[in-house]
Protein backbone atom coordinates (compact mmCIF):
# COMPACT_ATOMS: atom_id res chain seq x y z
CA UNK A 1 0.00 0.00 0.00
CA UNK A 2 1.44 2.90 -0.75
CA UNK A 3 1.80 6.53 1.51
CA UNK A 4 -1.14 8.19 -0.68
CA UNK A 5 -3.46 4.60 -0.22
CA UNK A 6 -2.37 4.65 3.51
CA UNK A 7 -3.83 8.27 3.97
CA UNK A 8 -6.99 7.72 1.83
CA UNK A 9 -7.59 4.32 4.21
CA UNK A 10 -7.05 6.10 7.61
CA UNK A 11 -9.50 9.23 6.23
CA UNK A 12 -12.17 6.45 5.18
CA UNK A 13 -11.77 4.58 8.55
CA UNK A 14 -11.84 8.15 10.24
CA UNK A 15 -15.24 9.31 9.08
CA UNK A 16 -16.97 5.98 9.59
CA UNK A 17 -15.89 5.61 13.27
CA UNK A 18 -16.33 9.76 13.73
CA UNK A 19 -20.32 9.24 12.52
CA UNK A 20 -20.96 5.99 14.73
CA UNK A 21 -19.17 7.74 17.91
CA UNK A 22 -20.73 11.15 17.51
CA UNK A 23 -24.20 9.08 17.27
CA UNK A 24 -23.51 8.13 21.01
CA UNK A 25 -22.55 11.72 22.35
CA UNK A 26 -26.20 12.17 23.48
CA UNK A 27 -26.77 9.03 25.62
CA UNK A 28 -23.29 9.85 26.93
CA UNK A 29 -24.16 13.07 28.18
CA UNK A 30 -27.44 11.44 29.16
CA UNK A 31 -25.59 9.09 31.51
CA UNK A 32 -23.13 11.60 33.09
CA UNK A 33 -24.91 11.56 36.26
CA UNK A 34 -25.52 7.78 36.09
CA UNK A 35 -21.29 7.53 35.97
CA UNK A 36 -20.99 10.04 38.38
CA UNK A 37 -23.23 8.18 41.10
CA UNK A 38 -21.94 4.57 40.15
CA UNK A 39 -18.07 5.94 40.35
CA UNK A 40 -17.14 4.60 36.72
CA UNK A 41 -18.48 4.58 33.36
CA UNK A 42 -22.02 2.41 33.14
CA UNK A 43 -21.50 -0.95 31.58
CA UNK A 44 -24.20 0.46 28.29
CA UNK A 45 -22.11 3.47 27.51
CA UNK A 46 -19.15 1.37 26.71
CA UNK A 47 -21.09 -2.06 25.37
CA UNK A 48 -21.91 1.19 22.75
CA UNK A 49 -18.57 2.19 22.27
CA UNK A 50 -17.10 -1.24 21.91
CA UNK A 51 -20.44 -2.04 19.55
CA UNK A 52 -19.27 1.47 17.47
CA UNK A 53 -15.16 0.44 16.91
CA UNK A 54 -13.74 3.02 19.69
CA UNK A 55 -11.45 0.68 21.39
CA UNK A 56 -9.90 -0.43 17.98
CA UNK A 57 -9.14 2.67 16.99
CA UNK A 58 -5.26 2.14 17.61
CA UNK A 59 -5.17 -1.74 17.77
CA UNK A 60 -3.46 -3.40 15.23
CA UNK A 61 -5.28 -4.76 11.95
CA UNK A 62 -3.76 -8.25 12.84
CA UNK A 63 -6.10 -8.34 15.48
CA UNK A 64 -8.66 -6.43 13.68
CA UNK A 65 -8.22 -3.43 14.63
CA UNK A 66 -8.28 0.16 12.87
CA UNK A 67 -4.52 1.12 13.13
CA UNK A 68 -5.38 4.59 12.92
CA UNK A 69 -3.11 7.50 13.05
CA UNK A 70 -3.59 9.26 16.48
CA UNK A 71 -5.13 12.78 15.49
CA UNK A 72 -8.03 10.62 14.97
CA UNK A 73 -8.36 8.91 17.86
CA UNK A 74 -7.78 12.08 19.81
CA UNK A 75 -10.65 13.69 17.93
CA UNK A 76 -12.96 11.17 18.84
CA UNK A 77 -11.79 11.12 22.46
CA UNK A 78 -12.23 15.12 22.53
CA UNK A 79 -15.65 14.36 21.11
CA UNK A 80 -16.69 12.06 24.00
CA UNK A 81 -15.55 14.47 26.10
CA UNK A 82 -17.80 17.14 25.50
CA UNK A 83 -20.52 14.60 26.53
CA UNK A 84 -19.07 13.35 29.55
CA UNK A 85 -15.06 13.82 30.48
CA UNK A 86 -15.58 11.20 32.70
CA UNK A 87 -16.03 8.38 30.14
CA UNK A 88 -13.75 10.35 27.56
CA UNK A 89 -10.72 9.93 30.42
CA UNK A 90 -11.19 6.09 31.12
CA UNK A 91 -11.98 4.87 27.85
CA UNK A 92 -9.63 6.88 26.05
CA UNK A 93 -7.09 5.20 28.74
CA UNK A 94 -8.39 1.86 27.94
CA UNK A 95 -8.02 2.32 23.98
CA UNK A 96 -4.57 4.34 23.87
CA UNK A 97 -3.50 0.74 25.78
CA UNK A 98 -3.54 -1.24 22.57
CA UNK A 99 -1.20 0.79 21.06
CA UNK A 100 1.23 -0.21 24.19
CA UNK A 101 0.47 -3.34 23.75
CA UNK A 102 1.19 -3.95 20.05
CA UNK A 103 4.48 -2.87 21.23
CA UNK A 104 4.94 -5.64 23.49
CA UNK A 105 5.68 -9.39 22.63
CA UNK A 106 3.62 -10.87 20.00
CA UNK A 107 2.99 -13.60 22.90
CA UNK A 108 1.90 -10.89 24.89
CA UNK A 109 -0.30 -9.28 22.51
CA UNK A 110 -2.14 -12.99 21.47
CA UNK A 111 -2.62 -14.01 25.05
CA UNK A 112 -4.55 -10.71 25.40
CA UNK A 113 -6.23 -10.51 21.67
CA UNK A 114 -6.10 -14.45 20.62
CA UNK A 115 -9.43 -15.28 21.85
CA UNK A 116 -11.13 -11.93 21.95
CA UNK A 117 -10.04 -8.92 20.13
CA UNK A 118 -12.12 -6.81 22.57
CA UNK A 119 -10.34 -7.50 25.25
CA UNK A 120 -9.88 -4.56 27.45
CA UNK A 121 -6.81 -3.56 29.47
CA UNK A 122 -6.48 -0.90 32.75
CA UNK A 123 -3.16 0.39 33.88
CA UNK A 124 -1.60 2.43 36.52
CA UNK A 125 2.26 3.65 35.71
CA UNK A 126 3.97 4.93 38.75
CA UNK A 127 6.51 2.77 39.54
CA UNK A 128 4.77 1.53 43.03
CA UNK A 129 6.06 -2.05 42.41
CA UNK A 130 8.49 -4.45 44.35
CA UNK A 131 9.85 -6.91 42.01
CA UNK A 132 12.45 -9.74 42.00
CA UNK A 133 13.90 -10.94 39.32
CA UNK A 134 13.66 -15.07 39.26
CA UNK A 135 13.76 -17.74 36.35
CA UNK A 136 11.86 -16.68 33.50
CA UNK A 137 10.68 -13.40 34.80
CA UNK A 138 9.93 -11.71 37.58
CA UNK A 139 8.24 -11.85 41.01
CA UNK A 140 5.85 -8.82 41.21
CA UNK A 141 4.56 -7.10 44.47
CA UNK A 142 2.32 -3.82 45.54
CA UNK A 143 -0.58 -1.60 45.25
CA UNK A 144 -1.17 1.02 42.76
CA UNK A 145 -3.90 4.34 42.51
CA UNK A 146 -5.40 5.88 39.06
CA UNK A 147 -6.33 2.90 37.59
CA UNK A 148 -8.96 4.38 35.45
CA UNK A 149 -11.70 2.13 33.71
CA UNK A 150 -10.37 -1.01 35.97
CA UNK A 151 -14.01 -2.46 36.45
CA UNK A 152 -14.13 -2.91 32.72
CA UNK A 153 -11.07 -4.65 31.97
CA UNK A 154 -9.66 -8.20 32.27
CA UNK A 155 -6.18 -7.57 32.59
CA UNK A 156 -3.78 -4.70 33.67
CA UNK A 157 -0.63 -2.92 33.15
CA UNK A 158 1.37 -1.58 36.19
CA UNK A 159 4.73 0.10 36.58
CA UNK A 160 7.67 -1.33 38.70
CA UNK A 161 11.47 -0.03 39.13
CA UNK A 162 13.41 -3.57 37.88
CA UNK A 163 16.73 -3.67 40.51
CA UNK A 164 19.94 -2.68 38.16
CA UNK A 165 17.76 -1.65 34.93
CA UNK A 166 15.08 0.40 35.51
CA UNK A 167 11.55 1.34 34.17
CA UNK A 168 9.18 -2.00 33.03
CA UNK A 169 5.43 -2.01 32.86
CA UNK A 170 3.93 -5.40 33.81
CA UNK A 171 1.06 -6.94 31.86
CA UNK A 172 -1.09 -8.92 34.36
CA UNK A 173 -4.20 -11.15 33.87
CA UNK A 174 -7.53 -10.11 35.73
CA UNK A 175 -6.49 -13.18 38.27
CA UNK A 176 -3.79 -12.19 39.24
CA UNK A 177 -4.97 -8.69 40.90
CA UNK A 178 -7.50 -7.28 43.15
CA UNK A 179 -9.35 -4.22 42.64
CA UNK A 180 -9.55 -2.01 45.96
CA UNK A 181 -12.84 0.48 45.46
CA UNK A 182 -10.98 3.64 46.37
CA UNK A 183 -12.42 6.42 43.93
CA UNK A 184 -14.43 9.06 45.96
CA UNK A 185 -13.05 12.58 44.44
CA UNK A 186 -14.24 15.64 43.65
CA UNK A 187 -14.24 15.48 39.59
CA UNK A 188 -13.82 13.12 37.24
CA UNK A 189 -16.50 11.35 39.92
CA UNK A 190 -17.11 8.33 36.70
CA UNK A 191 -13.83 7.45 36.02
CA UNK A 192 -13.88 4.53 37.78
CA UNK A 193 -10.01 4.68 38.88
CA UNK A 194 -9.57 2.53 41.70
CA UNK A 195 -6.08 0.80 43.62
CA UNK A 196 -5.06 -2.68 42.04
CA UNK A 197 -3.35 -4.70 44.46
CA UNK A 198 -1.04 -7.48 43.23
CA UNK A 199 0.45 -9.94 45.90
CA UNK A 200 4.30 -11.78 44.41
CA UNK A 201 2.83 -12.99 41.59
CA UNK A 202 4.97 -14.46 38.58
CA UNK A 203 4.82 -12.31 35.54
CA UNK A 204 6.68 -13.64 32.46
CA UNK A 205 9.54 -11.80 30.54
CA UNK A 206 7.67 -11.07 27.38
CA UNK A 207 4.92 -10.11 28.98
CA UNK A 208 6.63 -6.53 30.42
CA UNK A 209 7.60 -3.65 28.37
CA UNK A 210 11.19 -1.88 29.02
CA UNK A 211 11.13 1.89 29.27
CA UNK A 212 14.08 1.99 27.27
CA UNK A 213 12.48 -0.01 24.32
CA UNK A 214 9.62 2.32 24.29
CA UNK A 215 12.39 5.37 24.26
CA UNK A 216 14.60 4.15 21.76
CA UNK A 217 11.19 2.11 19.07
CA UNK A 218 13.49 -1.23 19.88
CA UNK A 219 10.12 -2.82 20.75
CA UNK A 220 9.48 -6.48 20.75
CA UNK A 221 6.26 -6.37 19.21
CA UNK A 222 7.48 -4.08 16.12
CA UNK A 223 9.95 -5.31 12.93
CA UNK A 224 10.73 -3.90 9.45
CA UNK A 225 6.88 -4.82 8.26
CA UNK A 226 5.42 -3.14 11.06
CA UNK A 227 3.07 0.13 10.12
CA UNK A 228 4.89 3.61 10.82
CA UNK A 229 2.14 4.18 13.35
CA UNK A 230 4.11 1.71 15.65
CA UNK A 231 7.13 3.31 15.35
CA UNK A 232 5.85 5.88 17.20
CA UNK A 233 7.37 6.82 20.73
CA UNK A 234 4.79 5.26 22.96
CA UNK A 235 4.92 8.02 25.43
CA UNK A 236 3.56 10.57 22.39
CA UNK A 237 0.54 9.20 22.75
CA UNK A 238 -0.05 8.15 26.36
CA UNK A 239 0.75 12.01 27.72
CA UNK A 240 -2.11 13.09 25.69
CA UNK A 241 -4.76 10.56 26.56
CA UNK A 242 -5.00 12.44 30.11
CA UNK A 243 -4.62 15.53 28.89
CA UNK A 244 -7.31 15.78 25.11
CA UNK A 245 -10.43 15.05 27.52
CA UNK A 246 -10.00 18.54 28.87
CA UNK A 247 -10.49 20.31 25.51
CA UNK A 248 -13.69 18.95 24.61
CA UNK A 249 -14.90 19.52 28.14
CA UNK A 250 -13.48 23.10 27.94
CA UNK A 251 -14.86 23.25 24.77
CA UNK A 252 -18.25 22.31 26.01
CA UNK A 253 -18.07 24.45 29.18
CA UNK A 254 -17.77 27.85 26.48
CA UNK A 255 -20.88 26.13 24.52
CA UNK A 256 -22.60 26.07 28.15
CA UNK A 257 -21.36 29.30 29.21
CA UNK A 258 -23.00 30.80 25.74
CA UNK A 259 -26.14 29.72 26.41
CA UNK A 260 -26.29 30.77 29.96
CA UNK A 261 -25.74 34.44 28.76
CA UNK A 262 -28.09 33.94 26.30
CA UNK A 263 -30.88 32.72 28.17
CA UNK A 264 -30.16 35.64 30.74
CA UNK A 265 -30.60 38.00 27.45
CA UNK A 266 -33.86 36.59 26.52
CA UNK A 267 -32.79 36.25 23.28
CA UNK A 268 -31.93 39.96 22.51
CA UNK A 269 -27.95 39.81 22.05
CA UNK A 270 -28.21 43.11 22.26
CA UNK A 271 -28.51 43.55 25.63
CA UNK A 272 -24.76 42.12 26.31
CA UNK A 273 -23.48 44.70 23.70
CA UNK A 274 -22.43 46.59 26.64
CA UNK A 275 -21.13 44.07 28.69
CA UNK A 276 -17.55 43.81 27.01
CA UNK A 277 -16.14 40.94 29.55
CA UNK A 278 -18.32 38.21 28.30
CA UNK A 279 -17.38 39.10 25.12
CA UNK A 280 -13.99 39.49 25.76
CA UNK A 281 -13.97 35.87 27.71
CA UNK A 282 -16.02 34.25 25.36
CA UNK A 283 -13.28 35.20 22.58
CA UNK A 284 -10.41 34.29 24.90
CA UNK A 285 -11.69 30.88 25.60
CA UNK A 286 -12.04 29.76 21.67
CA UNK A 287 -8.66 31.03 20.68
CA UNK A 288 -7.52 29.49 23.13
CA UNK A 289 -9.25 25.90 22.72
CA UNK A 290 -7.95 26.50 18.95
CA UNK A 291 -4.38 27.16 19.63
CA UNK A 292 -4.62 23.57 21.61
CA UNK A 293 -6.35 21.31 19.05
CA UNK A 294 -3.70 23.24 16.26
CA UNK A 295 -0.67 21.99 18.19
CA UNK A 296 -2.21 18.92 19.45
CA UNK A 297 -3.24 17.71 15.43
CA UNK A 298 -0.02 19.34 13.93
CA UNK A 299 2.72 17.78 16.56
CA UNK A 300 1.13 14.03 15.52
CA UNK A 301 0.45 15.08 11.25
CA UNK A 302 4.38 16.11 11.79
CA UNK A 303 5.61 12.77 13.37
CA UNK A 304 3.48 10.64 11.37
CA UNK A 305 4.90 12.08 8.57
CA UNK A 306 8.65 11.84 9.56
CA UNK A 307 7.67 8.40 10.79
CA UNK A 308 6.15 7.58 6.97
CA UNK A 309 9.29 9.20 5.20
CA UNK A 310 11.75 6.73 7.33
CA UNK A 311 12.67 9.81 9.17
CA UNK A 312 13.63 9.52 13.32
CA UNK A 313 11.81 11.90 15.60
CA UNK A 314 14.01 14.49 16.61
CA UNK A 315 14.66 14.35 20.53
CA UNK A 316 14.34 18.44 20.57
CA UNK A 317 10.94 17.77 18.88
CA UNK A 318 10.23 14.97 21.56
CA UNK A 319 10.38 17.06 24.62
CA UNK A 320 8.84 19.83 23.09
CA UNK A 321 5.80 18.06 22.49
CA UNK A 322 5.92 16.57 25.92
CA UNK A 323 5.99 19.97 27.44
CA UNK A 324 3.30 21.22 25.04
CA UNK A 325 1.23 17.77 26.64
CA UNK A 326 1.43 19.10 29.76
CA UNK A 327 0.17 23.23 29.54
CA UNK A 328 -3.34 21.24 28.11
CA UNK A 329 -4.81 20.96 31.47
CA UNK A 330 -3.71 24.66 33.06
CA UNK A 331 -4.82 26.60 29.46
CA UNK A 332 -7.96 24.22 29.91
CA UNK A 333 -8.60 25.44 33.58
CA UNK A 334 -7.85 29.19 32.32
CA UNK A 335 -10.44 28.79 29.89
CA UNK A 336 -12.95 27.00 32.59
CA UNK A 337 -12.20 29.33 35.10
CA UNK A 338 -12.67 32.58 33.39
CA UNK A 339 -16.30 31.48 32.47
CA UNK A 340 -17.04 29.91 35.59
CA UNK A 341 -16.70 32.59 37.59
CA UNK A 342 -18.94 35.30 35.44
CA UNK A 343 -21.43 32.22 34.72
CA UNK A 344 -24.14 33.57 37.54
CA UNK A 345 -25.32 32.21 40.96
CA UNK A 346 -27.30 29.05 38.97
CA UNK A 347 -23.47 27.76 38.62
CA UNK A 348 -22.51 26.84 41.99
CA UNK A 349 -25.51 24.13 42.95
CA UNK A 350 -25.13 21.02 42.70
CA UNK A 351 -25.77 19.50 39.60
CA UNK A 352 -24.50 22.94 37.50
CA UNK A 353 -22.90 21.57 34.05
CA UNK A 354 -20.58 24.19 33.65
CA UNK A 355 -19.19 23.09 37.85
CA UNK A 356 -18.85 19.48 36.62
CA UNK A 357 -16.95 20.77 33.88
CA UNK A 358 -14.52 23.03 36.37
CA UNK A 359 -14.35 20.54 38.41
CA UNK A 360 -13.26 17.80 36.21
CA UNK A 361 -10.81 19.94 34.39
CA UNK A 362 -8.90 20.55 37.99
CA UNK A 363 -9.15 16.64 38.99
CA UNK A 364 -7.20 16.18 35.89
CA UNK A 365 -4.55 18.45 36.78
CA UNK A 366 -3.34 16.32 39.80
CA UNK A 367 -2.33 13.39 37.03
CA UNK A 368 1.58 13.58 37.29
CA UNK A 369 1.51 13.65 33.27
CA UNK A 370 0.10 17.29 33.36
CA UNK A 371 2.05 18.99 35.70
CA UNK A 372 4.75 20.99 33.24
CA UNK A 373 7.33 22.06 35.67
CA UNK A 374 9.62 19.02 34.89
CA UNK A 375 9.03 19.08 31.68
CA UNK A 376 9.50 22.84 30.82
CA UNK A 377 13.24 22.62 32.77
CA UNK A 378 13.89 19.51 30.39
CA UNK A 379 13.10 21.03 27.33
CA UNK A 380 15.18 24.25 28.53
CA UNK A 381 17.89 22.06 29.15
CA UNK A 382 17.69 20.37 25.99
CA UNK A 383 17.43 23.70 23.87
CA UNK A 384 20.75 24.87 25.44
CA UNK A 385 22.58 21.30 24.76
CA UNK A 386 22.40 19.90 28.12
CA UNK A 387 21.39 15.87 27.29
CA UNK A 388 17.75 15.11 27.43
CA UNK A 389 16.85 13.73 31.37
CA UNK A 390 13.25 12.35 30.49
CA UNK A 391 12.79 8.75 29.00
CA UNK A 392 9.20 8.98 28.75
CA UNK A 393 9.02 11.33 25.52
Amino acid sequence: MTAAQELERQDALARELTERVEALLPNIRARADQARALRRVPDETIAELQQAGFFLALQPEAYSGYQLDPQHFFKLQAAIASACMSTAWASGIIAVHAFQLALMDPRAQQEVWGDDINTRVSSSYAPLGKVEVVEGGFLLSGRWGWSSGCDHCTWVLLGAIVPEEGYRTFLLPRSDYTIHDTWNSMGLQGTGSNDIEVDNVFVPEYRTHKQMDGFTGNNPGVDEGSPSLYRLPWAQTFIRVVSTPAIGAARDALQLYRELVLSKASGDVTKLAGDTSVAERMAAAENSLDEMECVLYRNFDAMMASLRAGDPIAIEDRARYRYQASLVIEKSMDVVDSLFSSAGGSSVFAGSEIQQRFLDIHTARAHVANNPTGFARNLGGVLLGADNQDLFI
